[in-house]
């Protein structure tokens, strides 16, 4: 595990909070924060780019589930019930890209390293 100091918790804190941007505000931004909080802490704190690229890998994995699911549930609309997968999809990947990032920037505030479930992990 990490030594972790208050302001190495907080930047973890934020590498996982910040995606909720990308939620709510800034289109893409839930791939911005995190990617621009590794680029720039990735030298200074272990801990801190640990957490930003595993915020950075689940927000592009989701992304990766949501464009394969939208395809999927549009082919899928030709026969019907396409429709309604495409909806419980968007409300499971929305409502769970919410709560496992707040669970994530709650343990990094902690100073635990989380680890997103069903994550791709794309940067190493």
């Amino acid at each position: 595990m990490y030594a972790v100091s208050r302001e190495e918790r907080t930047w973890g804190l934020l590498s996982h909070l910040l995606a909720l941007v990308g939620y709510t505000v800034i289109p893409f931004g839930n791939i911005i924060a995190p990617l621009l909080i590794w680029l720039v802490k990735k030298d200074e704190s272990q801990f801190v780019a640990d957490q930003a690229k595993e915020s950075l890998n689940f927000q592009i994995s989701l992304m990766i589930y949501a464009i394969v699911g939208t395809i999927v549930g549009l082919i899928l609309t030709l026969v019907v019930i396409g429709i309604f997968l495409l909806i419980a999809l968007g409300a499971v990947l929305y409502i769970g890209g919410i709560v496992l990032t707040v669970i994530a920037a709650i343990k990094a505030n902690n100073g635990e390293a989380y680890r997103y479930p069903y994550t791709i992990r794309l940067i190493n």
